[in-house]
């Protein structure tokens, strides 16, 4: 193996960087935490959870793969993702499962989009 192939890889292999700080990722971001919550459906404004299932390292998810979350489901409560992200896909499924819900209440076609427990 040459040493350019050591280094970058073989073609292909690289994943395109995902799209933060851009002023339409910065406008996506505002619309979705004024969303309710997908989980409670507590009214907005929401935490803009960045999607984490699934993911692995340290690289951050592109601000247009965010759902919305109350606190409680986001970082403070004992039901948050980020204090138990086991515990949460098990009660609620993969974060990754909202983001056509959240599609759908962008563009205005569902209105009620939390499971009902």
């Amino acid at each position: 193996m040459s040493f350019l192939a050591r280094i970058k890889g073989p073609l292909g292999a690289k994943h395109p960087k995902p799209e933060r700080g851009t002023a339409a990722a910065k406008r996506h971001l505002e619309a979705v935490k004024q969303l309710c919550c997908v989980i409670c459906g507590r009214p907005g404004p929401s935490d803009a959870h960045h999607c984490i299932s699934g993911r692995y390292g340290s690289r951050k998810a592109s601000d247009f793969d965010t759902i919305p979350l109350c606190k409680a489901h986001h970082q403070d409560g004992p039901e948050a993702i980020h204090q138990n992200k086991a515990a949460w896909e098990a009660a609620n499924g993969p974060d990754t499962d909202y983001l056509p819900v959240v599609a759908d209440m962008l563009a205005g076609e569902s209105t009620s989009p939390w499971r009902q427990s």
